[in-house]
């Protein structure tokens, strides 16, 4: 028998502060496939890891190819994952829509045809709402440039993508196009930075950037005279340096900050663990090398992604030194949650408990996010359960935490 808290965690909306979903026109076209739909996004990168062949995984998503012949080929090592935190959202996924308790060549075979029913007009919105149980979902779309959505500007809302500023990569004619502005030095990049942040806001949930994955969040104040060189170089077409992209990239991502402060709207930054295999430089990803950031932009919020994993300890440091400051813990539950059902309790007995986000997917399609979902849902209960049973939170406080974990801390922090 569920206990009350079970029970309100299982059926309350839950906010989904991040993912990276496509539209429901790319959805409805794409190639129904079970294989597709339950091992989405994530699970081909713990495969990799426990030595499934790279040509065996990329088959795996090839949806012309026989389902059955797909499954065998990575079968012995999906053995070694089905407990990870990829491997339990599969697993959710394929009980979820499929029926399936167990994954066997046949049984995914003979369950295929139903990938075609989830692809029908309206199905993506009933995933979200229905099986998912979603408030409403935030997306980042990995455009600098935030419009209405066409099915529901409410439920749907986007992040103004300022990693190729953060990374100093962009290009300045895209940018001096979009904008209306003569880029010609630092005081022009500043005001075009500017207007693209005051011209998206009406539809922008917030910026976020996910610089991390080419360049250490450590950060430093560059001045004008520092950049102008940067600036001219690029109007030039010449190429900078990894150490110069960094300057630029810091100028830039402290106008974001300033500017994005000045509307109200968060900022987002991707902390600790990279997606993907063979790459991840741990040095980069560290939330603390954020704090020179946060202490000079005490006006602007920072929501700090992915609960910093594996340094979530950093995390909660920061959100309990700087008010500015946010944990969110999207995507972390796939990626380990058993750290993060010990990092929820680590923050509620070091940090205030509305400075904290519970669930996003991190992911492009709508069955993987209501997997993610659930997964989420089993996690925290497990998480403030473990408080009732050891007498820290009666069931009534932990019922009051999990409202504020699940839906009310984000509505505050992006003014819902």
């Amino acid at each position: 028998m569920p206990t009350d808290l079970a029970q309100f965690i299982a059926t309350s909306p839950l906010a989904d502060t991040h993912e990276h979903q496509n539209s429901e026109a790319a959805w409805q076209a794409s190639p129904p496939d079970v294989l597709c739909d339950v091992f989405d996004h994530y699970s081909d990168s713990d495969l990799v890891s426990a030595g499934a062949p790279q040509s065996a995984t990329a088959a795996l998503f090839d949806a012309s190819r026989d389902v059955a012949d797909r499954f065998r080929a990575i079968e012995p090592w999906w053995q070694h994952i089905q407990h990870t935190g990829y491997g339990e959202a599969v697993r959710i996924a394929a009980r979820l829509f499929y029926d399936l308790e167990e994954l066997t060549p046949s049984g995914l075979a003979a369950a295929n045809n139903r990938a075609a029913t989830y692809r029908q007009p309206g199905q993506r919105d009933r995933i979200f709402r229905e099986i998912a149980r979603l408030d409403h979902v935030q997306i980042d779309h990995f455009s600098s440039f935030c419009q209405p959505d066409p099915v529901d500007p409410s439920f749907y809302r986007y992040d103004i993508s300022w990693a190729g500023f953060s990374g100093g990569g962009f290009g300045i004619g895209s940018l001096a196009a979009a904008t209306d502005t003569e880029i010609t030095g630092p005081e022009s990049l500043r005001a075009a930075l500017g207007e693209l942040v005051v011209r998206n806001a009406p539809h922008a949930v917030a910026a976020k950037s996910q610089h991390a994955y080419e360049r250490t969040l450590a950060w430093q104040e560059r001045d004008d005279a520092e950049v102008a060189p940067l600036i001219a170089a690029k109007l030039h077409g010449t190429p900078l340096s990894r150490e110069q992209l960094n300057a630029l990239g810091d100028w830039c991502l402290a106008v974001g900050a300033e500017a994005c402060g000045a509307v109200g709207l968060p900022v987002k930054i991707h902390t600790g663990h990279w997606a993907g295999n063979g790459g991840m430089k741990t040095e980069y990803v560290r939330p603390g090398l954020l704090s020179p950031l946060l202490a000079r932009y005490p006006g602007t919020r920072f929501v700090l992604m992915h609960a910093g994993w594996p340094y979530s300890e950093e995390l909660i440091a920061l959100a309990k030194h700087f008010a500015n400051v946010v944990g969110d813990c999207c995507w972390a539950w796939s990626m380990a949650p058993l750290s993060v059902r010990d990092f929820i309790r680590h923050w509620l007995h070091a940090a205030p408990l509305n400075k904290l986000l519970t669930f996003g997917g991190d992911t492009g399609w709508p069955i993987s996010s209501a997997a993610y979902a659930h997964q989420a849902r089993a996690w925290l209960t497990r998480a403030l359960q473990a408080e009732v049973d050891e007498g820290l939170m009666s069931e009534a406080q932990a019922i009051s935490a999990a409202g504020r974990l699940m839906v009310a801390n984000a509505c505050e922090v992006f003014g819902l």
